[in-house]
């Protein structure tokens, strides 16, 4: 029995393989849900911001951005959307990397049909189960040494005393909060943070990183959370070295 037309559960494919992806699209539809399809990270993206699905069904290997970086920047607005990686990269390295950057699940290829919808259908009761509390921010306020960062309100409280923040600043700021002790390249600062992977010079996330240690840090030139890590990028820490 398929879904109620008036309440049609909305998912996103994104898969370069046409073929693969008029399939699923098809045996979703069958199943009752509206679906839309993205061939590329980017496309993929766009369609997330226009259309708000209630799944992502997400390929890794994508032409202009990779799957894991779709994944990283759809997780920096929305910690509770059910995110499944379908792909051909099955080793056990895969698979732990989609987990630590958010994936709900992850199903190899090739794949059994039956298996899909029923993760498909599994995921999204669950999150139907949380109600609304999945439009709630998982954490609005970080505190690390003499810094306040409220990410609802766009403010801080630091060194300088209170000040505001852009759209941008705080875009960022939450990709450092997320990956807290990880090392960043300025790539994926750029892919992450801007929605794209384009020609964008690295010195964009540099002015920025120049503008959080006049922010947060009592020492500028001597920073203690926003790490610069040679020939990698930068590393934020809430620990005071």
């Amino acid at each position: 029995m398929t879904r109620s037309e008036s309440f049609r559960q909305r998912i996103l494919v994104v898969e370069d393989d046409t073929h693969l992806a008029e399939g699923l699209e098809l045996n979703l539809k069958l199943a009752g849900y509206e679906v839309e399809i993205a061939s590329t990270g980017i496309a993929a993206l766009s369609l997330y911001r226009e259309r708000r699905p209630d799944l992502i069904i997400l390929d890794i290997m994508l032409p202009k951005m990779d799957g894991l970086t779709v994944l990283r920047h759809i997780r920096i607005q929305d910690h509770k959307l059910p995110i499944i990686i379908l792909s051909a990269k099955s080793g056990v390295d895969d698979k732990i990397q989609g987990l630590k950057d958010g994936v709900d699940d992850y199903l190899s290829k090739p794949f059994h049909l039956k298996e899909l919808l029923l993760r498909v259908e599994r995921l999204l009761a669950r999150a139907s189960w949380s109600g609304k509390a999945s439009s709630e921010p998982e954490q609005s306020i970080h505190r690390f040494g003499p810094n306040e960062v409220n990410l609802k309100t766009y403010t801080a409280t630091c060194p300088m005393g209170q000040i505001n923040l852009s759209d941008q600043e705080v875009r960022l700021l939450k990709i450092f909060f997320q990956n807290k002790d990880k090392p960043l390249s300025r790539q994926e600062l750029l892919e992450i943070g801007w929605g794209y992977s384009g020609d964008t010079s690295s010195r964009t996330v540099d002015n920025f990183l120049v503008r959080f240690r006049k922010y947060f840090e009592e020492d500028p030139k001597k920073p203690k959370f926003f790490k610069s890590l040679r020939s990698v990028g930068y590393l934020f820490t809430d620990k005071e070295d």
